[in-house]
């Protein structure tokens, strides 16, 4: 009975051992992915902040700016690139939506982002695009992996279309997380002219025949869950210049727009939440089951060989019983 419980047993040690790699190196690959129906949106101001009047051609001081970043998955067109690309594949429409303290449209970029489900590395794809402009991105772009890792990244910069390291600094704790806090500086640099003008009639390209040039310079920061790879929050020090050509003449320039733009705590305080939810399943498949498995395993195992050793080992035969002495007849 012993041997039968023994094999048993050890069986079972090495279903669990050999479980323990398979979810970490088979399964998190395959089930740790960034599903392509997500939709989201963030809100996000800088108070005060510098905006220019297109009336005067002066920049002005406004309470507040606000920032709204909307992002949509597109389900058809992710099934239809994986057909190719022969991996899970996310499409993300996204829309950066500037408006002024009195509501109306300073700016509004859209973006169409294709990218591995699972690593966040690019897709190079028909429709990856800035602005309604083709672009082939380099590094990641508002995710970063799953278990994020300490050192720099490659980070794709959407106002001037190009990708630059963004640089880890250190570890810290935000809303009781242990993050990764990452940083990037984008000199200035001249960027394109949005498609969609804040002043009606005017359109990039004629601004552009005036000789007036788009400059742009940013200062970002992001506080990364290293688990999910998803920023808990996210600031920049921004700042546009409009600069030189008939609308400012003698080589004059202009702030367009300049603040510190945050998250709106509300909105900290959701993401911190959901973050919060969606790394406990990571830590499942990276870390507690595997580690517990593998721990079940060596036990099992343990348990397996002491029952084999006790069936092994003799039994003590029973004392002889000692002879009745005969009676003799009386």
């Amino acid at each position: 009975m012993r041997r039968t419980a023994s094999l048993i047993l050890l069986a079972l040690a090495v279903f669990f051992t050999a479980l323990s790699p398979l979810l970490r190196w088979y399964a998190f690959p395959r089930l740790a992915k960034i599903p392509p129906s997500q939709y989201q949106d963030m809100v996000l101001e800088a108070a005060p902040a510098t905006l220019v009047d297109y009336g005067t051609m002066k920049a002005k001081k406004v309470p507040k700016i606000t920032i709204v970043q909307t992002l949509k998955g597109d389900v058809a067109a992710s099934d239809r690139i994986e057909r190719t690309a022969g991996r899970d594949v996310v499409v993300w429409d996204t829309l950066s939506y500037v408006a002024g303290p009195d509501g109306k449209m300073v700016s509004e970029i859209p973006e169409r982002y294709i990218f591995d489900a699972h690593s966040q590395e690019p897709v190079h794809a028909t429709g990856e695009s800035v602005d309604g402009n083709r672009v082939r991105r380099e590094g990641i772009e508002y995710k970063w992996p799953f278990l994020t890792e300490k050192r720099d990244y490659t980070y794709f910069d959407a106002q001037t279309r190009t990708s630059a390291p963004i640089h880890y600094k250190r570890t810290t704790t935000f809303h009781g997380l242990e993050v990764y806090y990452f940083e990037q500086t984008i000199p200035w640099t001249k960027v394109p002219l949005p498609r969609k003008m804040p002043v009606k009639g005017i359109t990039p390209e004629a601004v552009e025949k005036m000789g007036t040039t788009r400059w742009y310079t940013t200062k970002r920061m992001f506080w990364v869950d290293p688990v999910t790879g998803a920023p808990v929050n996210g600031q920049e020090i921004h700042k546009e210049e409009l600069r030189g050509g008939q609308l400012l003449p003698g080589g004059g320039k202009v702030t367009a727009f300049a603040g510190h733009v945050k998250m709106r705590d509300d909105y900290v305080t959701s993401t911190v939440a959901l973050v919060k939810s969606q790394r406990t399943l990571v830590l499942l498949l990276t870390s507690y089951l595997p580690w517990g498995f593998l721990t079940l395993g060596a036990a099992l195992l343990a348990l397996s060989l002491l029952l084999e050793a006790r069936s092994r080992r003799p039994r003590t035969a029973p004392p002889p019983q000692s002879a009745r002495p005969e009676l003799s007849p009386a």
